[in-house]
């Protein structure tokens, strides 16, 4: 999933508007498929399904990772969903594409994969990184990462959160403090996620224990 190559419109015509995935705009509003014509009525496992796909293309992870950020997210204090939320936002590819250094978070994961993004003046190469309020993130000195990067922030459509802050010239941010939850949760509901994961977890654990005994 984090590697998806497919078509994006098709994704976005399935799941709703992604400017994550994609910028563009699909000129047909129905669904995808022979059927996509005659939408069935959507059942409670059905959209807490689409919402889990949601997630995944939103923030460009697989399946196992976003198990993996749930679980985590369940064991700190607090709102499963928030944390899930803040936990997602705090990624470097993210933040990369937040800050409208790259137009879709998979050019974003790229610029991090090939080591243009330093934190703290070091070189991270890992899109899942995880940033930390207080941490200087900066465009390393390529001349031609440079310039695309400043081309971005004229086609960049999104406002940065405030939990960031931008230097346009020199091409330098700081994370200020803590995710913001209200500005990150526009579009998405995080508790259809969580409820959809609790269950299947809840049941692969009361089968293993069941195998065991």
């Amino acid at each position: 999933m984090s590697k998806y190559r497919g078509p994006r419109l098709r994704i976005v015509r399935r799941l709703g508007r992604l400017p994550a995935l994609t910028q563009k705009i699909p000129k047909r509003n129905s669904k995808p498929g022979h059927h996509g014509e005659n939408p069935k009525k959507i059942t409670r496992f059905a959209s807490r399904l689409l919402e889990k796909q949601r997630f995944r293309f939103q923030y460009g992870i697989s399946e196992r990772k976003l198990i993996r950020y749930v679980k985590i997210s369940q064991a700190i204090k607090g709102s499963t969903g928030r944390v899930l939320l803040k936990n997602l936002e705090m990624r470097l590819d993210n933040i990369v594409f937040r800050l409208g250094w790259a137009r879709t978070l998979p050019a974003a994961r790229q610029i991090v994969s090939h080591g243009h993004i330093l934190v703290n003046k070091q070189r991270i190469k890992i899109p899942s990184f995880s940033c930390s309020p207080g941490q200087l993130i900066t465009v390393g000195r390529a001349h031609q990462v440079r310039r695309i990067t400043k081309q971005n922030f004229g086609k960049s459509i999104q406002n940065i959160p405030s939990h960031l802050f931008r230097n346009r010239a020199d091409l330098v941010a700081i994370v200020n403090c803590e995710v913001d939850y209200r500005e990150v949760q526009k579009g998405l509901n995080e508790l259809s996620v969580v409820e959809y994961y609790s269950n299947r977890i809840l049941i692969k654990s009361v089968e293993l224990y069941s195998n065991f005994c």
